[in-house]
């Protein structure tokens, strides 16, 4: 069972500084396991396994080569990042199943807000109509995750027009403020928190 699991509200932040601060946690000699959550500045990030074709358009929003897995994906204000920084090695649950309780804790908390939502084998994240509204990306380094779930909450969607999302052609991308009123971040933070801490209290 994981232990002390620690909550942290970074607020908004440029990737870069966030990816940084990710890595130094993991070498850090003493390992807590915490869930930070953030917004980003607008940003097209590169997973290991991304195909820089799916970038459709040259835009003055920044690309970065990130070592999570998957595809292309945009971050920007508006959208909650979720980063879990956990050590899974006294937890019996290997990567694939790791990732499909994140999916899990997405829709429940949809459900939360009365919105419907699914999944797509093969395709990790979380829909609503056929539309993603959720991405996770991961990456496991001695049995430790990092990187996590990207939640569009009430953003601007519109850079994700210049690529493939997740290196899909048209797939479009919905948000939590195109089913409810008055949703912040804020909320949505308070909200996942006890969802989340109910699985790895």
């Amino acid at each position: 069972m994981i232990q002390s699991l620690t909550f942290k509200n970074l607020g908004l932040m440029e990737y870069g500084a966030a990816y940084d601060l990710m890595r130094q946690h993991l070498k850090a000699k003493k390992f807590n396991n915490e869930i930070w959550f953030l917004e980003h500045e607008p940003v097209f990030t590169l997973g290991t396994a991304a195909d820089k074709n799916h970038i459709l358009n040259s835009t003055s929003i920044p690309i970065f080569q990130s070592d999570r897995g998957g595809e292309v994906t945009y971050h920007g204000p508006g959208q909650l990042v979720v980063y879990f920084m956990l050590d899974l090695k006294n937890y019996s649950i290997g990567p694939k199943a790791f990732v499909r309780e994140l999916q899990e804790i997405i829709s429940q908390l949809l459900t939360t807000y009365s919105i419907k939502s699914n999944f797509i084998e093969g395709a990790p994240g979380v829909y609503v109509n056929e539309k993603k509204i959720a991405s996770i990306g991961l990456r496991f380094s001695q049995g430790k995750s990092y990187h996590g779930i990207s939640l569009n909450v009430d953003m601007n969607l519109n850079p994700f027009s210049n690529i493939n999302p997740c290196g899909y052609q048209n797939l479009s991308m919905t948000q939590i403020s195109e089913h409810i009123e008055h949703v912040t971040i804020k909320k949505v933070i308070k909200d996942i928190s006890k969802i989340i801490n109910n699985f790895y209290k």
